[in-house]
């Protein structure tokens, strides 16, 4: 991958990209061919290792270990949840949530590709997590909650979900107007995030109680540990 990358930059340094006599037009192509590959393997490193220093901090505040029990709401490409799988091991099980058709799949073909056993897919719908009662030890949602369209229904499902004294992380944003409102949520919700203070309140109506607040997490979210009372 660095050869690849090495020739890319040198390419366009150099000026060779205009000099097609040094290059046959089948050459170009490979190179062209190698710089993408190598730009999507970069992009793919940097995003499996960011998950997974993110994931080992929420273990941490989470006091996840051995044997644990996690479900990821909204696991999108799986990469949080296969980064869980590692933390909880072969004793432990990871619930990979998804409400989109192709998400879902494309989830069940990398838990194939990788021969993962403690990785279990779910469908989830827009008010229900469709988690089996009191299944998880603890539950997790990172840049989802704020699209959720019927929250008070959803918490209300999670809670059922854990089990007693089972612990829920909530990772989101303050609202941000340059992305827009979501579609469909809540009228008290502003632009693209939540408020914590929202979030709380609708949590705690739901049955939670608020054990720890964490600010420095990565980018500009913010951490707010539950607890099922």
């Amino acid at each position: 991958m660095k050869s690849a990358q090495k020739r890319c930059r040198a390419v366009v340094q150099t000026g060779e990209i205009h000099m097609t006599h040094k290059f046959p037009h089948k050459k170009w192509i490979l190179l062209g061919m190698s710089c993408v590959a190598a730009a999507i393997l970069a992009f793919a490193l940097r995003a499996n290792a960011a998950a997974a220093d993110e994931i080992a901090k929420l273990a941490a505040v989470m006091d996840w270990k051995q044997g644990t029990v996690v479900a990821d709401i909204g696991a999108g490409d799986g990469n949080y949840a296969f980064a869980a799988a590692d933390v909880v091991g072969t004793s432990g099980k990871v619930f990979a949530t998804e409400i989109d058709k192709e998400k879902l799949a494309k989830l069940r073909d990398e838990i194939t590709k990788r021969s993962l056993k403690n990785v279990q897919v779910v469908e989830s719908g827009d008010a229900e997590t469709n988690l089996a009662a009191t299944c998880c030890d603890a539950i997790f949602l990172r840049r989802v909650y704020h699209h959720l369209t019927k929250p008070l229904e959803f918490d209300a499902s999670i809670l059922r979900s854990l089990k007693p004294g089972g612990k829920l992380a909530i990772i989101d944003f303050p609202p941000h107007p340059e992305y827009g409102r979501v579609k469909g949520v809540p009228k008290d919700r502003e632009d693209h995030g939540i408020q914590q203070k929202i979030l709380i309140d609708e949590l705690g109506k739901a049955g939670f109680q608020v054990e720890k607040i964490v600010e420095d997490w990565p980018t500009t979210d913010y951490c707010i540990l539950f607890v099922k009372k």
